[in-house]
């Protein structure tokens, strides 16, 4: 378990998909950041699931970010699913929405990465 959120990987048609639990706050942000930078690496199609995130702070922004910069620069595909209202709010408010690659429920964004 990561302070604050818990993260569970699993892997679906050769899709690495992460699941997350808790608080993407200033202090789960950096260790997940360590966690995530390794799937990165080896994946070039991740999913991570907001399901049971129940809160996104800007240093969580920060890492969906840069994530997603990563993934494209290799040419790869980084989908998140499952984010409830408060998280697509803040999201929005960043302007981000446009920039991410967010689907309704896992099985959108397992077909969305599965054609990629």
């Amino acid at each position: 378990m990561v302070v604050g959120i818990k993260l569970e990987i699993r892997e679906k048609d050769d899709i690495k998909c992460v699941y997350l639990e808790g608080r993407l706050d200033a202090v789960s942000t950096p260790i997940l950041e360590g966690k995530l930078a390794k799937l990165l690496e080896v994946s070039d199609r991740l999913l991570i699931d907001f399901s049971k995130v129940d809160y996104l702070s800007s240093a969580g922004l920060r890492l969906l970010l840069s994530s997603t910069k990563k993934m494209k620069a290799k040419e790869g595909m980084l989908a998140f699913s499952g984010m409830g209202e408060d998280v697509i709010d803040i999201i929005q408010m960043a302007g981000f929405e446009r920039i991410l690659n967010i689907y309704p429920s896992e099985d959108k964004a397992l077909k969305a990465l599965s054609k990629k």
